[in-house]
């Protein structure tokens, strides 16, 4: 089984990981979605998320940009990070499961400028 999780607002990607509103996780097997549970994000403190997301199974996150902090985390933690990813949550999924998602390397520097994410 692999445990995806895909920061979202609303059901589609976004594009800073730290401030989503939730964490769409979807369970696959034999590259398909299996279950679909929504969890809130419980806050954003520097290093928190990855860990929680790690104690949670997570194999893999997706989101829009994420922090240089947060990428280390998951790298320690054998947890594999898409970023660049936008649209609805569970097509990240599904395009992840396909092969189709990779990631853009993205990462956000300016946590001050959280809608200001670049390469």
């Amino acid at each position: 089984m692999i445990r995806i999780a895909v920061a979202s607002d609303d059901g589609l990607v976004t594009q800073h990981f730290g401030h989503c509103a939730d964490f769409m996780i979807f369970d696959s097997e034999n590259g398909k979605i299996v279950r679909t549970e929504t969890i809130p994000n419980p806050g954003h403190k520097p290093g928190f998320l990855p860990n929680y997301l790690n104690d949670l199974g997570v194999n893999v996150i997706i989101s829009g940009g994420m922090g240089g902090g947060a990428v280390d985390i998951f790298n320690e933690k054998n947890i594999e990070v898409i970023v660049g990813a936008s649209g609805p949550a569970e097509t990240a999924a599904e395009s992840y499961l396909l092969g189709d998602l990779v990631s853009t390397g993205s990462v956000c520097h300016e946590h001050e400028h959280q809608d200001e994410c670049e390469d």
